[in-house]
């Protein structure tokens, strides 16, 4: 049996268009999508900052009865 709600995170080597179509062949459709950002410590002199370094998309989706 299937779980109702599943996250789908787009891949490093996938466009979010391919991520959707994944999505699509389990059987499930995307009810949200939720973006957090990816930062990186980056040393400046003896002070530590924190830098966007990316983003990790994923998409909620619900199984389509």
């Amino acid at each position: 049996m299937s779980k109702k709600k599943m996250q789908f995170e787009v891949q490093d080597n996938e466009s979010i268009e391919e991520c959707l179509y994944r999505i699509k062949e389990q059987g499930y459709t995307p009810v949200s999508r939720i973006e957090k950002p990816i930062f990186q410590e980056v040393k400046k002199g003896n002070e530590t900052v924190y830098e966007p370094a990316g983003r990790k998309i994923i998409f909620e989706a619900r199984i389509i009865e």
